[in-house]
């Protein structure tokens, strides 16, 4: 099964044109989409301190709609995530239930049991450690660890195995790696300085940790693509070979305003002087990107 990149941050997406499909239009293609309750598993790959683990499980557990997240004042991450669950909603002839999701399991693997240097093939063994039933396996791979493909042209992706279960099923699954070594100016951005393009101040991390909340950036934009065109056959934009998704499509922008080189309005934590727009549970902040919004086929960000 295909797999569907998250790019380098500061790469410009083009849309494409042919005379047989119309690419300039985010269009619904007729598949599934996630549905049901579903489990965020937690693959980690490689050395992680515990409170960098900390911050992804905390966003993670900040999109449950569950009543403990849903009292986090706004803007907070579920405000964030309502964007995708218009998708389960705008097309009549989507015929799906929503989508729930939760933290799942946690499983780590800090022995490297693969190796430092990992292909796409070595990522699907990976993310088939966890569970797959009504699953999202997410592997985060540390900043030790080279990807095939990481720094060149992705910092994260997106694809789907085949399920363990019955005949023809499938899980979806995510990788995204740690950036703070490796291209922190391209994956990281903006709490780096981007290694192309107008050059500005980086912002300051909200968790203090750049990698990680770099890590967050992607995960989040590939979640939503996830949900949205799992299997390669739901809403996005484009050639199916580089769509662009929720999350892809807008790429750079986190808050009203932005452009090339300038995130948007953001809000600043006075203590610790993090730039954030979303908060999560247990006092987390976070930056997440713009999601693109069916209804008013925009960019949306929380303020």
């Amino acid at each position: 099964m295909a797999s569907y990149v998250l790019g380098c941050l500061l790469l410009l997406a083009v849309a494409r044109t042919d005379q047989t499909q119309d690419y300039t239009s985010f269009q619904y293609h007729k598949g599934a989409l996630l549905t049901g309750d579903v489990s965020i598993n937690l693959i980690w790959y490689g050395k992680f301190k515990p409170s960098q683990r900390a911050i992804v499980t905390d966003f993670v557990a900040s999109l449950s709609s569950s009543r403990r997240s849903s009292m986090v004042q706004n803007p907070s991450v579920g405000t964030w995530w309502k964007t995708v669950e218009k998708y389960y909603h705008v097309s009549k002839t989507t015929k799906t239930r929503g989508l729930t999701l939760s933290l799942g399991e946690h499983i780590l693997d800090e022995g490297y049991s693969m190796g430092k240097s990992l292909t796409e093939r070595n990522l699907k063994a990976l993310a088939a450690k966890g569970g797959q039933s009504y699953a999202v396996n997410v592997v985060l791979t540390s900043a030790d660890v080279v990807v095939q493909g990481f720094c060149v042209n992705r910092c994260g992706s997106h694809g789907s195995g085949s399920g363990s279960g019955k005949k023809g099923s499938r899980f979806a699954y995510i990788w995204v790696g740690n950036s703070e070594t490796q291209c922190p100016g391209q994956c990281a951005w903006p709490f780096h300085a981007p290694v192309y393009g107008p050059q500005s101040s980086p912002l300051v991390a909200p968790n203090n940790d750049v990698g990680l909340d770099g890590m967050v950036i992607n995960l989040a934009s590939l979640l939503a693509g996830t949900a949205t065109n799992p299997f390669g056959d739901g809403y996005y934009q484009g050639p199916k070979t580089a769509p662009l998704e929720a999350g892809s499509a807008c790429t750079g922008v986190y808050g009203k305003g932005s452009y090339p080189g300038y995130a948007g309005e953001l809000l600043v934590d006075a203590t610790t002087g993090g730039s954030y727009n979303a908060k999560g549970l247990n006092g987390r902040k976070y930056l997440l990107p713009a999601l693109y919004d069916l209804k008013t086929s925009a960019c949306s960000t929380l303020f």
